[in-house]
């Protein structure tokens, strides 16, 4: 236990724990855009697939409670997730009390790297966002529970919720873009042969899931779900 707080205070720890973290939210929203995937469909498939999510587990656990428990564990890697980004943060700024006068760009940065900080600050605001509306209701102006294909098509005939949830999206994108090359990266996936595909596989990756997440809504928009 000694070991790993000494190794979490350590730059290379929280860089490791941010890492982790990234990869069990990294697979959560792979499953995610899958599902959602599922609205394609018709609503008689859309509503089975939600409704064996809350069945999942049963009968030793009851109804919802393995659903519940991934969403506790997803609660706590986007804690830590967002402890381990602030505290480096933190660290990187103490290094380099004085800002420099001049913003140099090293070769290797890119925009998603650039832009990590404030999408990361977006995509909190869109979660939170996301539960209040398809999740608890609160942000929907016709939420009926269980009804999830209707709470889909409703929720998305509004034109700026679309939009919101674009922005959201490609947020998300150059998040993973960098996320996923830095996270082969602090995990030791390292290796002369394989180093070229890591941020090739980031980029194919990110571009899946915004296409991904956003062909539900795109599709309401025009159309193509009603």
């Amino acid at each position: 236990m000694r070991r790993l707080f000494s190794l979490y205070r350590s730059t290379v720890g929280k860089k490791i724990l941010m890492a982790a973290s990234g990869v069990v939210l990294v697979l959560f929203v792979l499953g995610h855009m899958a599902g959602n995937l599922k609205a394609f469909q018709g609503p008689a498939a859309f509503d089975a697939y939600a409704e064996f999510l809350r069945e999942v587990g049963s009968p030793l656990l009851g109804h919802g409670e393995l659903l519940w428990i991934v969403r506790a564990v997803l609660v706590g890697a986007v804690a830590i997730h967002i402890l381990a980004a602030w505290q480096l943060t933190r660290t990187s700024h103490a290094a380099r009390p004085v800002a420099y006068r001049r913003r140099l760009e090293p070769e290797a940065s890119t925009y998603a790297s650039r832009t990590m900080r404030w999408g990361g600050v977006v995509l909190v605001l869109f979660v939170v966002y996301h539960l209040l509306h398809f999740t608890f209701g609160t942000a929907h102006p016709d939420f009926v529970t269980g009804a999830v294909y209707h709470n889909v098509i409703v929720g998305f005939r509004i034109w700026w919720v679309v939009a919101a949830y674009t922005v959201a999206m490609l947020a998300l994108g150059f998040h993973l873009y960098h996320g996923v090359w830095s996270a082969f990266q602090t995990l030791g996936v390292n290796h002369p042969r394989y180093n070229g595909l890591r941020r090739p596989l980031a980029g194919i990756i990110a571009v899946v899931v915004v296409a991904g997440f956003l062909a539900v809504p795109l599709a309401v928009a025009t159309g193509v779900l009603r």
